[in-house]
């Protein structure tokens, strides 16, 4: 697999020597699986600090005059709102208002901003929100993205690095110097823990890497990724979402600002709202470990879903998933039947995220 791969990570050499095969993910090689523990990675980044190499996200810059108008017609959030040193979390649509991915906007200023997106059709799309514009599109695997994670990492992070990192708000960034080496950190994850993402150069991110190590910071592989994504209720594209789902059927209908004047797929999004076919819930599932995924749904003997994203986590003792669910059977406390891949179990609806609901490990 490894040799068709069209990107790889500055940071391949260290996840081998950590065990990793290094799986495909966005064409890059992505540590899915460490010789540690999954389990011990999962405790780190709820008691600790982990990290994940989240560089196999794609990385776009956008600059110019009209950086901010090409943006604004590509995504859902009014980005004039957006000041210097913020982010915004959004929804890239297709003409007929479905999800086309979802992704992240920052502000660097300067008529410059930079969009990170995982495996949808963000940069097609972007291009053709380009054309015509005074605008210029760079995408950079050369910018590499270290996500430490975890109630630990503040501390570890401010230790060494010259920026006041207890100071910055949720969603909020800035340029920094982190073990000597410039960097841009932001106040955002995947693992509803208080954390930061470390974009630095392919020159510089092992050492970064190599600093964080030293100072405690646990690497962790995808597989403790799903696990703490799925407690705090985050999605993965491609999984979660696709061209299929509006963001009202999968929980995403606060990234839509219905008061802004336009953007692509804006009239077929607003006129969806109200008409959902699925609702994305959360799955507390009878049984003692994680499920395969695809399972089929029943309620009362008739199909109403399918598992998704399914994981085991040992710190809640319970076998959880994200699922696509008809509305009808999408209330919390409503009781289905879980049937494929020679399970046969019950499951129970409950309310999400499961972690930390209040939400208030990130943003306080």
């Amino acid at each position: 697999m490894t040799e068709e791969l069209s990107r790889t990570s500055a940071l391949a050499s260290r996840h081998k020597a950590l065990g990793s095969g290094l799986e495909d993910w966005n064409g890059m090689g992505t540590a899915w699986t460490y010789n540690t523990d999954p389990n011990d990675e999962h405790d780190a980044v709820r008691a600790g600090a982990g990290m994940f190499d989240m560089s196999p996200l794609k990385k776009v810059f956008v600059r110019g005059t009209d950086a901010m108008v090409v943006l604004n017609h590509l995504s859902t959030r009014e980005l004039s709102r957006v000041s210097p040193g913020h982010a915004a979390y959004l929804s890239v649509l297709t003409e007929n208002g479905t999800m086309a991915d979802d992704a992240i906007v920052s502000n660097n200023g300067g008529d410059e901003w930079m969009i990170v997106h995982g495996s949808g059709d963000t940069m097609a799309l972007l291009e053709v929100s380009a054309n015509g514009r005074s605008v210029e599109l760079e995408f950079t695997d050369a910018l590499h993205d270290i996500s430490v994670q975890g109630p630990g990492a503040l501390d570890i992070l401010n230790a060494h690095c010259d920026a006041d990192l207890g100071a910055m708000k949720y969603f909020h960034h800035a340029p920094a110097t982190l073990f000597g080496h410039a960097c841009r950190i932001s106040r955002t994850g995947y693992s509803g823990e208080r954390g930061y993402e470390v974009f630095a150069d392919e020159s510089v991110v092992g050492e970064v890497w190599d600093g964080l190590v030293a100072a405690g910071v646990m690497p962790c592989s995808f597989t403790a990724l799903d696990k703490v994504r799925i407690e705090a209720g985050l999605l993965f594209y491609g999984y979660d979402m696709t061209t299929d789902h509006t963001p009202w059927e999968v929980g995403l209908g606060f990234t839509v600002n219905r008061d802004k004047a336009a953007f692509r797929g804006r009239d077929a999004v607003l006129a969806a709202e109200g008409n959902e076919k699925l609702h994305n819930v959360c799955l507390d599932i009878a049984h003692d470990d994680m499920v395969n995924g695809e399972e089929v749904l029943a309620q009362g003997g008739t199909e109403v879903g399918v598992v998704n994203s399914p994981c085991y986590s040992h710190r809640l003792g319970k076998s959880l998933a994200l699922a696509h669910v008809a509305p009808s059977a999408s209330a919390v406390g409503t009781s289905l039947t879980v049937s494929g891949g020679g399970i046969e179990t019950t499951a129970t609806v409950v309310a999400m995220p499961i972690y930390d609901p209040q939400k208030s490990r990130t943003h306080t």
